[in-house]
């Protein structure tokens, strides 16, 4: 007894196209529309896009319109009718004949040496720290600890601490140099003058070097990192460093500890010049976004060939 099954039949479109089950069922879903949960990703991605426009996106838009503007304590009322000046900011700040362009140029300087001591001497100290601690002896576990609590400690608070310690009058620092080793004869100013460029490496690289300790024992116990990636991270830190200044010198830094940021930050809130302010944050951007260009196009592709 044979049985014979039948061939399932398709139609076929005007246009000639076959149509079968499979089309039908892409019809039928069409008609019932998306399915269930499909916009669950786009709603949970949602929160952190609008907190990404409202915090980074709409203010840095909002300070490149100003630096083509003479907003200033003046105006800063009424600032969307604030005078377009065109390029007249970028220029001020670009001329090196000028005060303003003389400043910016040696503080730009100034925070690019503040960065290569600073990375330097941190990853010169995090080698020899990971490397002493690489090996198994008793109370390696205390050390460890011991040396990443500069990293931990909330950077406010370690910053007043070494302002304390620096202090001319009644500082730790001035104390043990004149009272209890008699290294000097009478107490330095720390913070103001020539040394307070010193002081900003001292305490920089005493917060930082746990970072480049991390890295180089995570290299060293063969735990995967990308010690490129972590060196740029560092320098991008410490060429855009503020906290620490400001919370040792406050709203202005003396001359010879006077880095970038913190320019930028005098001009726009101690003299109240919001337009040469964003200029000035405009023109850092461009030169950190060229910075990053480079890395990317010639020092990523060797960290990577070494994997």
């Amino acid at each position: 007894m044979s049985t014979t099954e039948e061939p399932r039949s398709t139609t076929a479109d005007e246009d000639g196209s076959a149509t079968g089950p499979a089309s039908g069922s892409r019809e039928s879903r069409r008609r019932r529309g998306p399915r269930p949960g499909a916009f669950l990703p786009y709603g949970m991605v949602l929160p952190a896009a609008v907190l990404e426009l409202l915090i980074h996106i709409i203010p840095m838009v909002l300070g490149i319109y100003i630096a083509f503007t003479s907003l200033t304590q003046l105006t800063i009322r009424r600032w969307t009718t604030a005078p377009f000046v065109g390029l007249e900011n970028f220029v001020r700040g670009l001329d090196p004949s000028g005060p303003l362009g003389s400043a910016l140029f040696e503080s730009l300087l100034r925070t690019a040496l503040y960065t290569t001591l600073v990375v330097g001497l941190s990853w010169v100290l995090g080698m020899a720290a990971a490397v002493a601690l690489n090996t198994k002896f008793r109370g390696r576990g205390v050390l460890r600890t011991l040396f990443l609590v500069p990293y931990a400690l909330p950077v406010y608070v370690a910053a007043i601490i070494w302002a304390f310690m620096f202090n001319q009058r009644d500082g730790m620092i001035n104390r043990l140099l004149v009272q209890d080793t008699g290294l000097l004869d009478d107490r330095p100013f720390w913070l103001i003058g020539e040394n307070a460029f010193w002081v900003l490496v001292v305490v920089s690289v005493w917060r930082l070097w746990p970072f480049a300790f991390l890295m180089l024992l995570a290299a060293l116990q063969s735990i995967p990192g990308d010690l490129y990636e972590a060196a740029v991270v560092m320098g991008l830190w410490t060429f855009n460093e503020f906290n620490i200044p400001f919370l040792l010198f406050g709203d202005t830094s003396p001359e010879s500890a006077r880095l970038i940021s913190p320019l930028i930050y005098e001009h726009s809130f101690v003299n109240w010049n919001f337009g040469l302010g964003a200029a000035m944050s405009v023109l850092l951007l461009v030169a950190l976004i060229i910075a990053s260009i480079v890395y990317v196009r010639m020092v990523l592709p060797k960290g990577r060939d070494n994997d």
